[in-house]
């Protein structure tokens, strides 16, 4: 990363004084801590502010990784430590941002299921966007696996007690520190897109619907949201319990042990306890937003159909081909057979109200080409990602402006192998992070498709940079219209982007408007 150190560039934030530096024509400042480090007595704890510091804080660096259990799909580059003490932001200004001439500011909050993933990903580079658009660009951090997401509360002493939902009030805690801080970088407070993809994008939805966060954002982009991975204590409970059997930990030293543990030996029981969840209840995952009664005190989708979501702009969407990056990577998160299919069919049809035999024989019948593997990935794509987004949508659009959009382009490579367009392909889109030219270090690009690849990142990025100015994707060279429960507007993605009205009619219908998850 080609920078260097700018003592103009030291800026004031509540704790004290940072140094950041100059990212081509950007400024960026990295690894800012946004709350004090959830380290012993605050491990299971609820984010704390900040421990001030004395002097300038240098930063030039990425914070540390959340701990996580070593991933080939997220490798974790060279250079990179991994720590609890994880809660960190990072910043990128436009050249000409200031406090009297503030740009508007776009937050992101990675993906990676709730277990893995990291800010410092090289797709996550904030320069090209904030140089692009105009905008203060944050990304961040957050508590992933059992740190993060486990409910320990019934192991609990009043010694060692336990919180919930870690990982969310994380990403509270960095919008309540933008709000605090980020007009001393050139951002705008009262401007702040909430924008994330998978986990992250769950994040986003969940976070729309809490009092907690009323006027923290003002608009919000959720790329691939499974909004419907939202899970109550009776869920949650057994694989709590299933993770202490994994890590050998007796119930009645539960409480002290969790807190004694190694984090990285914690993490290192993460696919283990994915691989126990995938087999005993299908097509749900163990790491996610937990009814807590008070952050998230109901089903999202639930505030949402009633209204009671914050009213803000939204723009929503999935990829065509989402299932095929769970294929590769031989991952468990997603059913791939018929028994998986069935199995987490008879998970949600009792909160559905429906047996589950007829839930079953009533979607797959939208899916010709079940119970091969390819309609298999066809269901759990629409299952997982396409259809929590257009329950949003339906909901959100009745209050607020709302577009949809689907992510089609898939690289000569990807076509070669059946990939299409899996699960996360639009993030290097999104940021403009695709590599310079075609090498051996181009993914994906290595049978060509670079320079159509470019364009189409160039109109993405147009639409979300749009949004995240006026909280409107429209631009003089591109319009979107907004989406509507009754034409389903959507705006495909691809080589030449195109609008269609409920591009997948059949399998919409056959889903229904009222939203099928476990409750």
């Amino acid at each position: 990363m080609a920078a260097f150190s700018d003592d103009s560039l030291v800026t004031m934030t509540t704790a004290g004084a940072v140094r950041g530096a100059r990212e081509g024509s950007t400024k960026r400042w990295l690894g800012i801590p946004y709350a004090a480090a959830p380290v012993g007595p605050l491990r299971f704890r609820a984010p704390q502010p900040t421990v001030p510091w004395e002097g300038v804080r240098e930063a030039n660096k990425f914070g540390p990784v959340a701990p996580q259990q070593a991933n080939k799909l997220i490798p974790i580059p060279a250079g990179l430590e991994m720590s609890e003490d994880c809660l960190s932001l990072n910043i990128w200004a436009p050249a000409g941002a200031s406090s009297e001439q503030p740009k508007p500011v776009m937050l992101w909050v990675h993906g990676g299921a709730y277990f893995i993933g990291f800010s410092a990903q090289p797709v996550y580079n904030g320069a090209e966007l904030a140089a692009n658009g105009d905008v203060v660009v944050v990304t961040i951090n957050y508590r992933l696996g059992a740190l993060g997401w486990l409910d320990f509360r019934p192991y609990e002493t009043e010694e060692h007690p336990f919180e919930v939902n870690l990982g969310l009030k994380d990403v509270v805690a960095a919008l309540h520190w933008v709000r605090d801080n980020i007009a001393n970088f050139g951002g705008d407070p009262s401007s702040v897109t909430l924008f994330g993809e998978s986990a992250g994008a769950a994040i986003v939805t969940t976070l729309m619907t809490t009092p907690h966060t009323a006027g923290l954002f003002h608009r919000a982009i959720a790329e691939s949201t499974p909004a419907t991975s939202v899970y109550t204590e009776k869920h949650s409970e057994p694989i709590s319990e299933a993770f202490l059997n994994l890590a050998g930990i007796e119930k009645q030293d539960a409480a002290r042990q969790l807190r004694e543990i190694p984090a990285s030996d914690l993490a290192s029981h993460t696919m283990a306890l994915l691989d126990h969840v995938a087999v005993n209840t299908p097509g749900t995952v163990a790491f996610a937003p937990l009814i807590d009664g008070d952050l998230v005190a109901e089903f999202p989708l639930d505030v949402f159909r009633a209204g009671r979501q914050h009213k803000i702009p939204l723009i929503v969407g999935s990829n065509r081909d989402e299932a095929a990056l769970f294929k590769m990577m031989k991952s468990p998160l997603m059913p791939m057979s018929k028994e998986g299919v069935q199995g987490m069919f008879t998970q949600v049809s009792a909160g559905n109200g429906e047996r589950s035999d007829a839930l079953e024989k009533r979607i797959t019948a939208a899916y010709p080409k079940f119970p091969s593997q390819q309609g298999c990935m066809q269901i759990s794509t629409d299952a997982g990602f396409r259809m929590p987004g257009v329950w949003v949508a339906e909901a959100h659009s009745q209050h607020a402006p709302t577009w949809m959009y689907r992510f089609d382009q898939a690289t000569p490579l990807f076509k070669l192998l059946g990939l299409g367009a899996p699960h996360s392909m639009e993030l290097a889109y999104v940021f403009g992070t695709l590599p310079k030219k075609i090498s051996l270090k181009a993914i994906g690009f290595e049978l060509g498709g670079l320079k159509a690849a470019k364009k189409i990142s160039a109109r993405m990025q147009s639409r979300w940079l749009a949004f995240g100015q006026s909280g409107n994707p429209n631009t003089t060279e591109n319009s979107w219209p907004q989406y509507d429960a009754e034409k389903r507007s959507t705006l495909i993605i691809n080589k030449k982007d195109t609008q269609h009205e409920n591009p997948m009619p059949t399998q919409t219908a056959a889903w229904g408007s009222t939203p099928v998850y476990i409750r």
